[in-house]
């Protein structure tokens, strides 16, 4: 099993030796337990992926290997990115914010309204780790000496022997390892230029004067949370819910099977807003941009896999030039959006068409929200 501290993997052998002399006999504090859960490929139906397969650690926790993760079985591609899971703790609860719009919730429609509820999830998917039930996870937990007696130390003595309650048990230790600061440093080169530490280069300004500028970009209408820019503990993204237009990806569903009409309504599928309320198919839920520059693909279909297509996406909104509705890694114009009716018209078109010079800052810009230890993966 490997474990991830402080950003290097050390090899643990712990269970097949908890009976020697002066092994350890169990986890003492929650996340570590969930630290060694999130390791663990026993806990998928052919004992082959663990949490870490599809959020890597080296990777700033997302999923390097194409658009989508393949499952257990070798054989399975859902439909989706894999986001990053670094500042994923620092996520409201789904529910309404102050001015009663949907926001927070894990997964990119919310479905998960907490990190705990998140953790459950691929477990039991079929086409990610695919076990069949909770009792099957649990019966894979009790077949290590050091969990049971960790989950007995930590929770209650009978908590295995419960299925919904160990397998609740496995989540909550899971999401105490990712409410640890391994997922959410804040150390940046943009962090540490806020503690003046470090400058940025002229280039970096330049991107970062239009990122938060009102009157030449709308990035910050929803890559902002705080009131005001450089805050402590910003975490570029307001949680709330849009509907950007981002294209389908065809080569993606070329790969899953699934036809290319079909419709991903996002927010609009959510249990609690699905045939409640209109005017949320198409959306998702802003992801943070903190590590963004290391995580591609991007959009929440991984259509995009640059990071500059992405910003020439939203600068087509602002353009009459031909030329900038041209998608550079396809040489096609970018893709209609799939539900036209509820586009963020207000917030994609407001401000000019941006110079390459000024895309390229934002790009350079974005670089900077990069955590110290993934900053050697922007040369590669």
């Amino acid at each position: 099993m490997f474990q991830f501290r402080n950003g290097f993997f050390t090899l643990a052998l712990v269970g097949a030796f908890a009976s020697l002399a002066g092994a350890q006999e169990s986890y003492e504090a929650l996340e570590d337990l969930g630290e060694a859960l999130f390791f663990d490929t026993n806990l998928s139906a052919n004992r082959t992926q663990a949490c870490a397969t599809c959020h890597d650690p080296e990777s700033g926790f997302a999923d390097p290997r194409g658009m989508a993760s393949i499952g257990d079985d070798g054989a399975s591609f859902g439909d989706r990115n894999a986001p990053t899971l670094t500042y994923a703790a620092l996520t409201p609860e789904f529910g309404r914010n102050k001015d009663g719009l949907w926001h927070g919730g894990q997964f990119w429609e919310g479905r998960a309204a907490r990190l705990e509820d998140q953790a459950g999830g691929p477990p039991l998917n079929p086409i990610e780790m695919g076990m069949k039930d909770e009792a099957a996870v649990v019966a894979r937990l009790k077949e290590n000496e050091l969990y049971v007696a960790s989950f007995g130390t930590l929770f209650s003595a009978d908590t295995l022997d419960d299925p919904q309650a160990g397998y609740a048990a496995m989540t909550a230790a899971l999401a105490a390892f990712e409410r640890t600061g391994q997922f959410q440093t804040f150390d940046s080169k943009y962090d540490r230029y806020l503690r003046g530490e470090e400058k940025l280069t002229s280039e970096e300004l330049l991107g970062e004067t239009l990122f938060f500028s009102q009157q030449f970009t709308n990035c910050n209408l929803c890559h902002q949370l705080n009131e005001r820019p450089g805050a402590e503990g910003e975490t570029f993204s307001n949680y709330q819910y849009f509907n950007i237009g981002v294209p389908k990806n065809p080569d993606l569903r070329a790969l899953n099977g699934i036809k290319l009409d079909f419709l991903d309504e996002g927010l609009g599928a959510h249990p609690h807003v699905k045939g409640k309320e209109d005017g949320h198919r198409g959306k998702f839920k802003v992801p943070t941009l903190r590590n963004v520059a290391v995580t591609a693909p991007y959009m929440h279909n991984g259509v995009f896999e640059d990071l500059r297509t992405v910003v020439l996406f939203y600068n087509k909104y602002n353009s009459v030039s031909e030329a900038r509705q041209i998608n550079p890694e396809t040489g096609q114009p970018f893709g209609p959006p799939p539900v036209p009716e509820t586009l963020a018209e207000v917030e994609l078109t407001e401000g000019p068409a941006l110079k390459d010079r000024e895309i390229d800052a934002i790009v350079a810009f974005l670089k900077t929200l990069t955590d110290r230890r993934y900053e050697h993966l922007l040369e590669e």
